[in-house]
């Protein structure tokens, strides 16, 4: 035990997926820098988001609420950024905060960060090259690639710190996002062929609407903006989709491969200084990312590729290289997780709950269901329509309530509600629905009654068509 706080440093990127860090068993690349963390400390194997999206995700990170009670619902949502964060209670205990890299919860008064003693951000989904930052002294066009930018500006400004202050550094990486740029170092790097998914060619079959709607298919709704390349003229269309596959994953991959660098270089800095020891260094995604599997890319959905959120943490003084945390987390919890690790008090306003003794080694449950929902109705885009849901360890039950109920950006279109439920033991990859199996009847009546308290629990208001599971208590 040691009375020093840990200085913090928080590495987020941007639909970064689990299944391409090598750390989480990725076949289609090889992230060495990322892998360390791991074998530093741990690896948190259900991380999960509350709702994946990149602006509802970072606010729900920043303040540890779900997007209803923080009011960040979908894409076009305003932050309030006087809502206490992770970063404001961190200041208030004698940290020094800093934050680099993506912001996108808005800009100008009542939307720039606030809680933090420095920031430099990008102007919404911000540049792969020569990125603008937007600071308290105005805007700056930074040469350079973006990756490299934002890892440069992160370090010197914890370099030019006076005094013994512990610090927190948010670096907020805008790649891996689309349209996947990498830079010249790492561009090329995945030209070999890479795997199809097991779910690439998946039908549907068994799924509600939802998923025969969402305009996400890699065969289908992948632009010449995310290409760059035109396609040979004499592919079949099984052919076609399959390049447009593997191009779209090279592009993919290259970023990480930058990202994965960049976090080599903020490790052998963390060294040089002495700080490793005592820096809680955590990396993470805002949410997860389709990678063709179930033939798409995007994310948005409540599934497994999409819900999943990488979590790499090294503490060497207080965390134990261990085997990976399988308790369920969400990033809600990472709040009140950097602040119990801190010695800081939460807000009492911030839900969800610190997982820091479980990655100091704790056994102990978490909690034993997670609620998501995702507000962005059939948008223009992706057309994904609206649901919640929760996940067990082993159950996974969804209702498409299908209903923008007026969240910015959605549709005025209804569609009729469908329920789906997925046995995540005996189908990983989550291709049966067994909503309407009568051997799962039992199962999904305990499942629909534990989501209509879970939602109590948390303040949410259930969708006014969802059936009311009359054995529940009020």
């Amino acid at each position: 035990m040691t009375d020093r706080r840990p200085n913090i440093l928080l590495v987020l990127s941007d639909d970064h997926a689990s299944h391409a860090i090598s750390a989480y068993g990725s076949v289609v690349t090889h992230t060495p820098h990322l892998d360390a963390i791991a074998e530093r400390g741990r690896r948190v194997d259900n991380c999960l988001c509350t709702n994946s999206v990149c602006t509802p995700s970072r606010a729900s990170i920043l303040t540890g609420q779900h997007s209803h009670k923080n009011g960040v619902t979908t894409l076009h949502s305003a932050f309030d950024a006087s809502l206490p964060t992770f970063a404001t209670q961190l200041q208030a205990a004698g940290y020094r905060t800093g934050i680099v890299g993506k912001w996108h919860l808005g800009e100008g008064e009542g939307h720039d960060p606030q809680g933090f003693d420095h920031w430099e951000v990008l102007r919404g989904q911000g540049e792969y090259v020569d990125p603008q930052l937007l600071s308290p002294t105005g805007v700056e066009i930074a040469p350079g690639y973006v990756t490299d930018v934002l890892t440069d500006r992160g370090l010197a400004w914890v370099d030019s710190l006076d005094g013994d202050e512990p610090w927190c550094l948010l670096i907020y990486h805008k790649a891996p996002h689309r349209n996947w740029q990498p830079d010249e170092r790492h561009a090329g790097l995945h030209r070999d062929p890479l795997p199809l998914p097991h779910t690439f060619e998946d039908d549907y079959s068994t799924r509600s609407s939802a998923a025969h709607l969402a305009a996400m298919r890699v065969a289908d709704h992948l632009t010449m903006h995310d290409l760059k390349i035109d396609p040979p003229t004499d592919l079949s269309r099984e052919q076609l989709a399959r390049w447009k596959y593997q191009r779209f994953m090279e592009d993919y991959l290259d970023c990480v491969a930058g990202i994965d660098d960049s976090v080599g270089r903020v490790t052998s800095w963390l060294q040089e200084r002495g700080d490793l020891d005592d820096t809680l260094m955590m990396y993470s995604s805002d949410q997860g990312f389709f990678l063709g599997d179930h033939g798409w890319f995007d994310k948005r959905f409540i599934y497994e590729e999409s819900m999943r959120m990488p979590l790499l943490v090294s503490y060497p003084r207080r965390i134990e290289p261990g085997p990976p945390m399988q308790q369920l987390v969400t990033n809600v919890d990472l709040a009140r997780t950097i602040l119990d690790a801190a010695g800081a008090e939460p807000h009492p306003d911030m839900q969800g709950v610190s997982v820091f003794p479980q990655l100091c080694g704790s056994t102990a449950e978490t909690q034993d269901a997670v609620y998501y929902r995702y507000y962005e109705h059939d948008d223009r885009e992706s057309h994904v329509l609206a649901h919640y849901g929760l996940r067990t360890d082993r159950y996974k039950l969804i209702y498409f309530y299908n209903d923008g109920l007026g969240h910015p950006g959605s549709s005025t279109r209804r569609f009729v509600p469908e329920w789906e439920l997925y046995d995540l033991r005996t189908d990983p990859n989550e291709v049966q629905n067994i909503a309407h199996d009568p051997a799962y009847a039992d199962v999904r009546g305990q499942l629909t009654r534990r989501l209509w308290e879970l939602q109590a629990e948390l303040g949410d208001e259930p969708h006014p068509d969802q059936p009311h599971p009359s054995t529940t208590k009020d």
